[in-house]
């Protein structure tokens, strides 16, 4: 069974330290050492969390001499952002119910 991009995604976004990564290429694009300079893990490390992203596609590695930057894909969070708001009228309903509940006690 072939696996969907939306498991991938889901799947990179599960570490903490890749969505850290992410919010950082959020600012722009960066090398592996200048990724790996706030985390208490080696920057080889930090190449296989780099390694994950881009099988998911939701980073590019380019080259740039000697550097291989990376630089965050929108695309694959823009679906499944899309896919989570398929289910806003649902939590958007629970909290409604909550607020009611909450304002009849």
């Amino acid at each position: 069974m072939a696996v969907d991009q939306l498991t991938h995604t889901f799947a990179a976004l599960a570490d903490p330290t890749r969505r850290a990564i992410l919010a950082r290429l959020a600012e722009g694009e960066a090398t592996v050492n200048e990724l790996a300079e706030p985390f208490p893990v080696s920057v080889q490390a930090v190449s296989k969390h780099l390694k994950v992203l881009e099988r998911a596609g939701l980073i590019t590695r380019g080259r740039s001499a000697q550097l291989r930057p990376s630089r965050l894909e929108g695309a694959p969070l823009k679906e499944a952002v899309a896919w989570l708001e398929t289910y806003s009228g649902f939590w958007q309903g629970s909290f409604d119910r909550l607020d009611e509940r909450l304002a009849d006690d």
